[in-house]
């Protein structure tokens, strides 16, 4: 057997008629003889059978049938045609009977299908009325009959092109219009399929549950236990976030602090998903739907990481072993930094320093390191205590966790912020100073009304005092360069640790773990397309192919289904970083509000 992606759903003509394309559910294959329903799609020139209607029936309450699904669905659901089952009828009072069965489902084309007695061979023809009265002549095209797995093209989704793949070379995809008439007519066809072989109503039909309508008793009863239990949390969510809107609860010092802290936003982006995940508006389409399933899973899993990690913590006493290891850290750290500020002090790596500007400002940084470790010495008796309720918060998910560690790394290292923060300002300072006295020199001057460089005259006094702040400056800049250089590093470590904590945050809240899990096992419900096996080519006999889906693949699913994150921390552009850097620019770990993203 052959299997390609073809063009099928182009329209052409061979020969005196046309070809049309039947899709055929392989369900149907060994139903009895009947009537076919499903769908006409004129502009692909095809037919989409759907089931198939069994003898006896009476022509009244068959389009009575027709006309509620037509109502409940939106789509026109007609009688396409006749299906023989030849097994045990007598052919000639059948092929009689339901070639009279036109006259009273008249539809164009009509199309006969019939399958052979012990055989696997098919007959496919489709007539034509080539004048508006019954009696004008007939003609009959070719029929190319396509069969589908019903079940698979109602549960799937077809992406649109944009989201899929590039065509690879040597491969024609199908016409996205023609596939989306099958998997839409399917798809809203659905009340069709309610009905099986065990009802007791007038019209016996076959389709893919006409063995019994698939259903669960768990699922039904967590359907029946979920409206109440969702209207209870989006009460309580609500009160939440009443709460938290509140302006007694946010003065102007605890606001701006809860704006900067990780575990603020955290918590705050978990509440945006609880509010999506207990709704109770239906989703409104497939896309919305899949957004609240991913963003079930994430919680559910991002919940149950941090349990594990609650359990792993509590287990054999583990916050007295971090508390006692977190004090000599953090005295080893300041250690550190004490020799590091006495090396800049003397000659760093041979080089020549402003000796009183050196000794001011290594003086200036160990009186703050004295700080720090005094109160780190003076929480040293809390720290216990501390770390056991604030490892209480796991229970939220390993994310709120991981942003505790984030600020908590924040906290233990602020003096090495404030050690930067003093060098970028100074540095800063001194790099403004020195581009505004190389201005005077030139005899410019920056236009603060007009953003822009003027020209400008000086007098003598003026050029002289710029000349000696200039000297000044230039001389003091490698002092100053040196001690910025030297704590930027330590905040850019700082900084790159923290970063990799925020990436695994959003890449918890982010990835898309329900539709990860779908198309690893059951990967025709993310469909990308189709592909057609030839199941029987032969002279005189119909083309007959079997139509089978071609998953999404696992990047372009993280592609489209990718969850929305925090998105707090700040994204720079290497050239945007490396900008700031030289000018002496703060680099904040927060996203400033004035910020535009490279």
């Amino acid at each position: 057997m052959r299997s390609s992606s073809s063009p099928f759903f182009l329209s052409f003509n061979s020969g005196p008629g046309m070809v049309l394309k039947a899709f055929f559910p392989t369900c149907c294959a060994s139903a009895d003889s009947g009537l076919l329903v499903g769908r006409w799609v004129p502009e692909q020139s095809s037919a989409v059978v759907l089931a198939v209607v069994h003898f006896p029936f009476i022509p009244v309450q068959v389009k009575e049938l027709l006309a509620q699904v037509q109502q409940a669905s939106q789509v026109g659901v007609a009688v396409l045609g006749t299906w023989c089952h030849r097994r045990q009828e007598p052919e000639e009072s059948l092929g009689h009977f339901l070639e009279g069965l036109g006259t009273l489902f008249s539809h164009e084309p009509w199309l006969q299908l019939c399958r052979e007695r012990g055989s696997k061979s098919w007959n496919c023809k489709a007539t034509r009325r080539q004048g508006p009265t019954p009696l004008a002549p007939a003609c009959e095209d070719q029929v190319m009959l396509i069969f589908y797995d019903q079940r698979k093209v109602l549960l799937s989704r077809l992406h649109p092109p944009a989201a899929l793949p590039e065509r690879q070379a040597g491969d024609a995809t199908a016409s996205a219009g023609g596939l989306a008439a099958v998997f839409d007519t399917v798809a809203r066809s659905e009340v069709l399929f309610q009905s099986d072989r065990f009802d007791e109503g007038p019209v016996r039909l076959t389709h893919w549950q006409s063995e019994g309508v698939e259903a669960s008793i768990l699922v039904e009863l967590a359907k029946r236990a979920a409206g109440p239990v969702c209207l209870l949390l989006a009460c309580l969510l609500s009160l939440v976030s009443a709460a938290s809107a509140c302006r007694v609860f946010r003065p102007w010092p605890l606001s701006f602090i809860w704006s900067k802290l990780s575990t603020c936003e955290q918590l705050r982006h978990r509440l945006d998903q609880l509010t999506l995940v207990v709704s109770a508006h239906r989703a409104e389409g497939p896309a919305q739907l899949m957004r609240k399933a991913n963003t079930l899973v994430s919680v559910l899993l991002d919940m149950a990481l941090g349990l594990l990690l609650l359990s792993w913590l509590h287990r054999k006493d583990r916050f007295a072993h971090l508390a006692e290891a977190l004090v000599p850290v953090a005295d080893r750290v300041a250690e550190e930094l004490q020799h590091l500020l006495q090396w800049l002090m003397g000659a760093p790596a041979g080089l020549k320093m402003n000796r009183a500007l050196d000794q001011v400002l290594g003086r200036f940084f160990l009186y703050h390191i004295h700080l720090w470790i005094s109160y780190i010495h003076l929480m040293s008796p809390f720290i216990e205590h501390i770390l056991w309720h604030l490892g209480l918060s796991a229970c939220l998910g390993l994310t709120v966790a991981l942003s505790i560690l984030s600020d908590i790394i924040s906290l233990l290292t602020f003096h090495i912020y404030c050690f930067y923060v003093y060098g970028a300002r100074l540095y800063c300072l001194k790099i403004h100073g020195l581009s505004s006295l190389w201005r005077l020199f030139r005899g410019k001057k920056w236009n603060v009304l007009r953003q822009r460089v003027d020209s400008c005259s000086y007098d003598l006094d003026q050029l002289f005092i710029g000349t000696l702040l200039f000297t000044i400056l230039i001389f003091l800049l490698p002092t100053t360069a040196l001690y910025y250089l030297v704590f930027t590093l330590l905040r850019l470590l700082v900084v790159t640790v923290q970063g990799l904590v925020h990436l695994l945050v959003d890449l918890i809240n982010s990835l898309p773990l329900y539709s990860l899990g779908l198309r690893l096992c059951r990967p025709y419900r993310l469909a990308a397309g189709v592909k057609f096996r030839v199941l029987e080519h032969e002279a005189g006999r119909p083309l007959r192919l079997l139509m089978q889906i071609n998953p999404l693949p696992f990047s372009h699913v993280v592609r489209t289904y990718r969850l929305p994150s925090c998105g707090c921390h700040p994204k720079h552009s290497w050239g945007s970083l490396c900008r700031k850097l030289f000018f002496g620019e703060l680099i904040y770990p927060w996203r400033q509000r004035g910020d535009k993203q490279d």
